[in-house]
């Protein structure tokens, strides 16, 4: 039927158009034929008359070109004049660094901070000693001489002692006056919601060294800076917050459950702020000693395999999720000891190395006991993400 209604002319002088017929008839089994007569030659009809159109139709050469949106301007561009040069040589250029990007710039750093740079400082203990490392200890995370520090693959120990009662003056002078209560509860409902802009998430690394960084950032626009905490970290909220306050000279004005607001001090200047150099990688943990023995200390080997067995056999405590809160695990715990003397905490989606994070900082005595005795316990197993407590002897206690 197409044949029919294209002129024979078009066909030798459009050679395209032999080609479009041969593949409409050959995708003609295709299309869905409607079942309305009427429809089908209306809709054949016009199909037809809009290939026709579309192949006789030879684009001209003006058409080939496909003009921008915006129209070419034809007015040549102004030239300027030898006045406003010599008038723009002549005038002081504006300083747009301001001296704290300077200081940044400038290597090596050199921070007046008292303390050992550390990537977690509720997480990590000077105190206790790696048996071996995962990486060179020469490779510092802060890159190489970027500070006046020296890396020992755990921490950048401070070249000087910290004078105690300076910094207590200088804390006290930044803080000022202590807040009324009006103030805090307007701080409190301006900061404690969930929309905050002003806020930071803890995670199981604590309060890392970064962070800090972060914590300046907010203040610089912000009084206060919400933190929310979740994971390990929320076993020993009072770790956490000593940490905060000492390290970023701030001080806590509110806490529920897991969520603190920091308070920056009235005589807070953010260009007088302390020099934090950051560091541009998370450097590998290092290696401790073993944390479960195969005997424990105190029983032997039929004892500790058969308290094993006990607590694997035993109803779990608690089960905790991966990033949860953690407040009440200590209390509970502790609760648990009072009548039975193993215990199983059930750790299926939290993960292996969270697992042992949380028994270390619930066991008393050991190698990396860098917490202070949260519970009198001792972890004897580690198995298929299931954590096993045992209460430990009264001479232990």
């Amino acid at each position: 039927m197409l044949n029919l209604i294209l002129p024979r002319i078009l066909l030798p002088q459009n050679p395209n158009v032999c080609q479009m017929l041969n593949l409409i008839s050959w995708r003609r089994s295709i299309f869905r034929q409607p079942t309305n007569p009427r429809l089908s030659t209306q809709l054949c009809s016009s199909s037809i008359f809009s290939i026709v159109c579309f192949l006789c139709h030879s684009p001209s050469k003006e058409e080939i070109y496909d003009q921008p949106f915006s129209r070419a301007t034809t007015q040549p561009p102004k030239k300027k004049s030898k006045s406003s040069l010599s008038v723009r040589k002549n005038q002081p250029q504006k300083s747009t660094n301001k001296t704290s990007s300077d200081n940044a710039n400038q290597f090596p750093v050199k921070s007046d901070l008292a303390f050992d740079f550390m990537y977690s400082y509720s997480e990590n203990s000077p105190d206790v000693q790696p048996i071996g490392f995962r990486e060179p200890p020469r490779f510092s995370p802060f890159g190489p001489g970027r500070i006046d520090r020296k890396w020992t693959g755990t921490c950048a120990p401070a070249d000087h002692k910290p004078d105690f009662e300076k910094l207590k003056e200088e804390r006290e002078r930044v803080l000022g006056e202590p807040l009324s209560e009006q103030e805090i509860t307007e701080l409190v409902e301006k900061y404690r919601h969930i929309d905050c802009s002003r806020q930071i998430n803890l995670g199981k690394g604590g309060v890392t060294h970064n962070m800090l960084e972060d914590i300046h950032n907010h203040w610089k626009r912000a009084e206060a800076v919400r933190i929310k905490c979740l994971g390990v970290p929320t076993l020993d909220m009072d770790n956490v917050c000593f940490h905060l306050e000492d390290k970023s000279r701030g001080k806590i004005i509110y806490r529920h459950i897991n969520i603190l607001l920091l308070y920056r001090g009235r005589n807070y200047e953010f260009t007088k702020r302390p020099q934090i150099p950051l560091m541009l990688w998370k450097p590998y943990a290092p290696i401790y000693p073993k944390l479960v023995k195969n005997v424990t200390d105190g029983l032997t080997f039929e004892e500790t395999k058969e308290m094993r067995n006990q607590g694997l056999t035993s109803p779990p405590l608690m089960k905790l999720s991966r990033n949860g809160v953690y407040v009440n695990v200590v209390d509970r715990v502790r609760a648990a000891f009072e009548t039975e003397e193993v215990v199983r905490l059930d750790c299926t989606y939290v993960g292996a190395s969270d697992c042992k994070k949380i028994g270390v900082k619930l066991r008393v005595r050991g190698p990396l006991s860098f917490i202070a005795d949260l519970v009198p316990c001792v972890p004897i197993l580690f198995k298929d993400e299931q954590i096993i407590l045992w209460k430990g002897n009264k001479k232990r206690e």
